[in-house]
């Protein structure tokens, strides 16, 4: 056996081990959904390092006690947990804006500023790669993204006004986020409703078949009743008419992406805010899940500050996240922390397939550093939670400030020498799938 080869088999047994540790008791409870999971992780490497956020930070463990430009406040901010390139895209907020912004907080905890910067990093090396882009390119889109965040933070710490750094919006954005923001702008409630509903005897009904599953009686009481927690969650601006909470229907639901595989899931159809049918809502509840990052933060005070999973969700995306759904809340289901959200009409994901002018890229890059940078400033001593009680813009920037140089070459070599990983990682993981080698599959 080469050495080259033993040391993929040697890999190849850390990942078998990390995905056990993650995935092992929801993989034994549904392996079904689990074969969908692994069969869209090994479609490509950027696919893999999507769904493998549990491997990342089993690597970077070994910064949990420090690292450049970490320290007792900088180390403990509320991050993310998994900011891919991918991981950004529309949505409608409390106001009625339409913004283009950080998406799924799933992963989200409180843990390393730098964290989020080297996994999005990392996420542009294997972009850049699958584009065809040089070395030499891939360092440039991570220095422009570095560049971006800082200036952001920067502005942040100095006390920049809100039209000084405004998010993006219809008004304010351009290139392929404006175009994200029209795609958005032109879905309807109706025509998500009509996907998924159906009109039976004057009253909006879930469709049957597709990734609907009808329900029990012993089960739709379980989800009404935990339905009836989550209103409890809610904040007194969102209820602004007792009937929008009207339940319609409830339906199971399957087909979840890549980073909910088998975890239970509803659907629930509301009233909305008028009697008008085009106006109903539909909310998900699904079981939240324990966030890879949170395995390997120690800190007791954050671990003690959530109930559950589903109230972390919750409380890190209010956090994180200005102007969050108002349908946004938590509850429990079968002892189990449970999110609950709308199912937005204006969800569009920003889509890399087009965006393939190096200059083009670079632009979104800046603007992906500008919206992390944002992200990061939200959640603080401002945003009504005790659990970062300082301004993490400012802490951020005197960490940076003090090797400005330093921060973006961090950055660059993380961003090639992990990208590189992953794809080798990527090969290997499918290596093992294919022939059979995954317990439990």
């Amino acid at each position: 056996m080469s050495v080259q080869q033993a040391e993929a088999d040697q890999r190849g047994e850390q990942i078998l081990s990390v995905f056990e540790t993650a995935f092992g008791e929801l993989l034994a409870a549904d392996p079904a959904a689990f074969r969908v999971k692994f069969r869209k992780m090994a479609a490509s490497a950027f696919a893999f390092y999507r769904g493998s956020a549990s491997l990342f930070y089993n690597d970077l463990e070994r910064e949990q006690h420090g690292g450049p430009f970490l320290d007792d406040r900088t180390g403990r901010v509320w991050i993310h947990g998994d900011l891919h390139a991918e991981n950004f895209g529309t949505y409608m907020d409390a106001n009625g804006r339409l913004i283009f912004n950080v998406n799924d907080f799933d992963e989200a905890y409180v843990g390393p500023f730098t964290w989020d910067l080297k996994r999005l990093s990392a996420s542009l090396a294997l972009i850049g790669y699958t584009k065809a882009l040089s070395d030499e390119q891939i360092t440039e889109l991570v220095r422009v993204y570095a560049a971006a965040y800082r200036e952001r933070i920067h502005a942040l710490a100095a006390g920049a006004k809100n039209d000084e750094v405004p998010p993006f919006t219809l008004d304010t954005a351009d290139g392929p986020l404006l175009d994200v923001l029209r795609d958005a702008r032109s879905l309807t409630r109706f025509s998500l409703l009509d996907s998924m509903t159906e009109i039976r005897d004057y009253e909006r009904r879930f469709a049957a078949g597709g990734s609907s599953i009808e329900l029990d009686a012993a089960t739709r009481y379980k989800v009404l009743a935990a339905f009836d927690g989550y209103l409890e969650t809610l904040p007194e601006s969102s209820l602004t008419r007792p009937d929008s909470y009207r339940v319609k229907d409830v339906v199971g639901r399957r087909g979840i992406g890549i980073g909910s595989a088998g975890l239970p899931s509803y659907n629930i159809l509301l009233e909305g805010n008028s009697d008008a049918l085009e106006n109903d809502v539909i909310i998900y509840m699904k079981q939240a899940q324990t966030p890879a990052v949170s395995r390997h933060i120690t800190d007791a005070a954050v671990r003690e500050y959530f109930q559950h999973e589903g109230h972390r969700t919750v409380i890190s995306q209010r956090a994180l996240q200005d102007h969050a759904d108002p349908w946004l809340g938590w509850t429990e289901l079968d002892g189990a922390g449970q999110l609950v959200a709308e199912v937005s009409p204006y969800a569009v994901d920003l889509d890399w397939s087009d965006i393939d002018d190096p200059e083009e890229i670079a632009a979104v890059v800046a603007d992906l550093g500008r919206a992390t940078a944002t992200m990061h400033g939200a959640a603080d001593d401002q945003s009504g939670h005790s659990l970062v009680p300082f301004s993490t813009e400012r802490s951020i920037d005197a960490a940076i400030a003090a090797d400005e140089e330093g921060f973006a070459g961090l950055l660059v070599e993380f961003a090639h020498s992990y990208g590189a990983r992953a794809r080798a990682d990527h090969q290997i993981f499918v290596d093992l799938f294919r022939n059979g080698k995954i317990p439990g599959l």
